[in-house]
């Protein structure tokens, strides 16, 4: 079996030295190349033909994010894991980065002198992201055809019962921060229905990226803080470390933080955003799965296919990874299985299904003043 062939970008000699030494211990992996810098690295791309780069953040003669901007526009495909020291300010440089097409991020010791650190991350965490990008997954047998519904007969009476929908929630990991940008454009600043979203990322990254999208979404986009009343035209998003679930006092629906104990060792859990919001909506809720690893959902999907809700996941060719969505559709959850370009228009058709007026743009495509 080939090795994967990848090119390490850091200014750092020793940590150039020590990725290497540490890749290859794998046998399945081959370090091709290294670079102190992104020119340098541009320059070696095609030369070594890598299966994937690995890229620190702060470079000499060019940095991190304009080494991937320049990358992306020749090599929109290849993936390109970020692997930087965690300062104050690299959470911010990681958002930048992940929205230009960064596949994904593992954080080093911030001092390069802690080898061992250092190495035991390469390990436990870069390695299998590596393999997760690089090795083509085994089929699982034929999806259901876009857009129609699932083969399951549960799913086709779910679909033939649709109801409207009152809560629009969303569930996502590798490669949310693109997936995200790209679904929330969609939506109009008079939005029906509210929108909750876990999206797998550490504390600090979840306000940061919250607050990018609020700048270039038409709804508003904050991080959930507890007790914030959900209204329509707005999206909260999970904090990092931190459960966020829905409660309902007389008519007011209410979010509320915790730090109970993980769930598919993930805090914040999508299960557990999803099994809340099917308890205060009912079959009134719209659950999307979006690109991501482990199955982180799929519990939840459950529940909100008991009470009658409506289920999408993204498509495994338009998915960085398709493992959250992938166990919704082959578990038979899933009433629709679309690219994730195709999900804007059709999530919002069902939002104002059973609403009127309708209108008659069913997406923004264009800029729309906040309210």
């Amino acid at each position: 079996m080939a090795k994967t062939r990848i090119l390490v970008v850091d200014a750092s000699v020793v940590v150039r030295r020590l990725l290497t030494h540490v890749l290859a211990s794998d046998p399945s992996l081959e370090v091709v190349g290294s670079a102190p810098n992104g020119h340098i690295a541009l320059a070696k791309v095609p030369q070594v033909n890598p299966d994937l780069i690995i890229l620190d953040i702060e470079m000499p003669d060019g940095d991190g994010p304009r080494t991937l901007a320049a990358l992306r526009k020749s090599y929109p495909r290849l993936p390109v894991i970020i692997f930087a020291a965690l300062t104050d300010q690299t959470p911010a440089a990681v958002i930048e980065m992940l929205t230009l097409g960064a596949s994904d991020y593992v954080t080093k010791a911030v001092n390069a002198t802690h080898a061992e650190e250092t190495a035991r991350l390469i390990r436990d965490e870069l390695i299998p992201k590596i393999k997760v990008y690089t090795q083509v997954p085994a089929k699982a047998g034929p999806l259901p055809a876009l857009g129609k519904t699932t083969t399951t007969s549960e799913a086709r009476g779910q679909w033939t019962l649709r109801r409207r929908v009152d809560v629009l929630v969303i569930g996502v990991s590798t490669g949310g921060p693109n997936a995200l940008a790209e679904l929330l454009q969609n939506f109009p600043s008079d939005f029906p229905v509210p929108v909750l979203i876990v999206q797998h990322m550490p504390p600090m990254f979840t306000k940061l990226l919250a607050d990018r999208l609020d700048r270039t979404c038409h709804i508003r986009v904050s991080q959930g803080t507890p007790n914030e009343a959900v209204r329509p035209g707005r999206a909260w998003m999970a904090p990092g470390n931190f459960h966020m679930t829905l409660q309902k006092h007389n008519d007011t629906v209410r979010i509320q933080i915790d730090q109970s104990p993980p769930e598919n060792s993930c805090r914040p859990s999508v299960d557990v955003l999803f099994r809340s919001a099917a308890e205060v909506y009912g079959p009134h809720v719209l659950a999307v799965v979006l690109t991501g690893m482990g199955q982180d959902g799929l519990r939840g999907c459950e529940r909100v296919h008991e009470e009658g809700g409506q289920i999408f996941a993204q498509d495994e060719a338009s998915s960085i990874v398709w493992g959250m969505p992938g166990f919704v559709v082959k578990a038979g959850l899933a009433h629709k299985v679309l690219p994730l370009q195709h999900l804007g228009d059709e999530i919002m058709r069902s939002v104002w299904e059973y609403r009127s007026p309708r209108p008659d743009r069913l997406s923004v495509r264009s800029q729309v003043e906040k309210d």
